[in-house]
């Protein structure tokens, strides 16, 4: 990839994943479009890693259009649950869950855990894939928190409503976008692989 593709398929159904997207790497002058638009379906997600996982999505969306694909794959690791519910987080509480019945299963499954134990990541890999053969762009963020006994805030989505950022002493759900961008997995996954870009 030696020159920046002006379109590159989103490729997600996740519209806060597109917004967020949209809005850490606005400046780069890329028209992002979500492959919905295109009739793109979703991938079928059988890596075992969040790594293998958004390479899938993005060879998926490059070989459905023929165009330029970014994804991502992200999810919670909680310590308590030995790394659960992992690259099973959008679809923990079932294959069609929504975000309410996930937040509602990862609660009950840490009820009665103090808040020492409560600890959790956020993780997310990104993955940017051309049709031209050349090797993917790839990155990965962290975001180290805990998981509240209650949800906090109406903003994000996902756990966000449950995800204690220690720093700050709120929830994800209570940042603006500006502030969860900062500090997030997906925010920093997406400004590594936007300070590899030029290098290429």
């Amino acid at each position: 990839m030696h020159t920046l593709p002006d379109t590159v398929v989103v490729a997600s159904g996740n519209v806060g994943k597109l917004r967020e997207i949209e809005a850490i790497l606005g400046d780069l002058n890329i028209k992002f479009i979500p492959q919905s638009q295109l009739g793109v379906s979703e991938a079928e997600e059988t890596g075992a890693t969040f790594a293998e996982n958004a390479l899938l999505k993005a060879t998926h969306a490059v070989a459905a259009t023929g165009l330029a694909a970014i994804a991502d794959d992200s999810g919670l690791i909680v310590d308590a649950l030995g790394g659960r519910p992992g690259v099973l987080s959008a679809r923990y509480a079932g294959p069609s869950a929504s975000d309410a019945e996930n937040v509602d299963k990862l609660l009950r499954e840490l009820e009665g855990v103090e808040a020492a134990r409560r600890g959790a990541a956020f993780h997310c890999a990104v993955c940017l894939l051309t049709p031209d053969g050349n090797a993917p762009v790839t990155a990965s963020g962290e975001w180290r928190g805990r998981i509240l006994t209650e949800r906090q805030g109406d903003g994000g989505f996902g756990y966000d409503p449950v995800f204690l950022d220690i720093g700050s002493g709120r929830s994800a759900a209570q940042m603006s976008s500006a502030e969860k961008n900062e500090r997030s997995h997906r925010g920093k996954a997406l400004r590594k692989l936007a300070a590899r870009l030029p290098r290429l």
